[in-house]
């Protein structure tokens, strides 16, 4: 008999709120540069601008933001694909990898529209502390910022979520897809066994597939979302962007991989961490199959499921 365990549906989105405590400056920073009209300043400059400007608590603005969206957003995009890919694994090949590609991308996609309003008041929030004082919309909290959103109109609430959701598929495809798969190459390679240093080897491989798939529409959709009314829609802001030529798409590059690679590796980590000590306990046989010795137990959270051969007790 073998053990093994499984996550619960609910801690890809803890795991993600941990890890946007920890990067959420780098995704502040991140904001900033790619909202610039014309490259004026780089990571570091931007860095010592706002502190000087607004202080230290100004790299944590709009973390309540980034933390809501984390609980729906990542939340999201975890339950469906870790629980749809545990649905189809037959406990001994693993899952082919263009399925994975598949359930990252739709998980991706209905997370990305779900949390498209968190993820418009974070864009604010972050982006208020370098506008002028008569200019900031001045949140109190994510909340706050939802229901003023909300007073502006439903349509405004889910502005840019054709792009937040497309780039949610994009960065899941990255993540979690490419988490999964590079785990597993590492696994047969036999040097390393399911431990610390496996999912850190394979989280940072993640982290670098999602920032490079999803930089061009992260830039766009930050745009939009940060917008005054100056873009008419996703073609003009594009049109716009490529005014600046094709670098404008990869703005903020370095800081985007500096700032998802970490937050990618320490959202793994906390999920591994979270599965090997509060998962889902799956025992299979190891035996071939057969009326007598085929036995699978799933304790899981207080029901306990035993089949035995083609009959079954519940």
């Amino acid at each position: 008999m073998t053990e093994r365990r499984i996550s619960r549906w609910y801690f890809g989105g803890l795991s993600s709120c941990a890890a946007a405590c920890c990067t959420h400056p780098l995704d502040l920073l991140k904001v900033h540069l790619q909202t610039q009209q014309e490259v004026k300043m780089r990571m570091s400059g931007m860095a010592l601008h706002v502190l000087r400007s607004a202080g230290v608590l100004a790299l944590y603005s709009g973390l309540s933001a980034s933390t809501c969206r984390q609980l729906t957003y990542s939340m999201t995009r975890f339950a469906i694909y870790e629980t749809a890919r545990d649905m189809i694994v037959d406990g001994k090949k693993p899952v082919p990898f263009y399925q994975k590609i598949l359930l990252a991308a739709f998980g991706g996609l209905v997370g990305g529209f779900i949390g498209t309003p968190a993820d418009m008041v974070n864009v604010r929030m972050q982006n208020d502390v370098k506008i002028p004082p008569h200019l900031r919309r001045n949140y109190a909290h994510a909340l706050d910022g939802l229901a003023r959103v909300w007073r502006e109109g439903m349509s405004k609430l889910f502005s840019g979520a054709t792009m937040a959701s497309s780039r949610g598929a994009l960065i899941t495809v990255g993540q979690l897809s490419c988490y999964d798969q590079a785990k597993q190459l590492v696994l047969g390679t036999g040097l390393l066994t399911d431990n610390i240093a496996t999912h850190f080897i394979a989280s940072v491989i993640a982290g670098g597939c999602a920032t490079v798939l999803c930089q061009p529409l992260d830039v766009v959709k930050t745009r939009l979302m940060n917008s005054r009314g100056e873009y008419r829609g996703l073609t003009h802001c594009l049109k716009d962007t490529a005014r600046h030529g094709p670098k404008a798409f990869y703005k903020g590059l370095v800081p985007a991989g500096i700032r998802l690679i970490p937050h990618t590796v320490l959202t793994f980590i906390f999920l591994e961490q979270l599965r090997q000590y509060f998962g889902i306990r799956v025992i299979t046989s190891t035996l071939e199959p057969s009326p007598l010795t085929h036995r699978r137990l799933d304790v899981g959270a207080g029901h306990r499921r035993l089949d035995v051969g083609a009959g079954h007790r519940r």
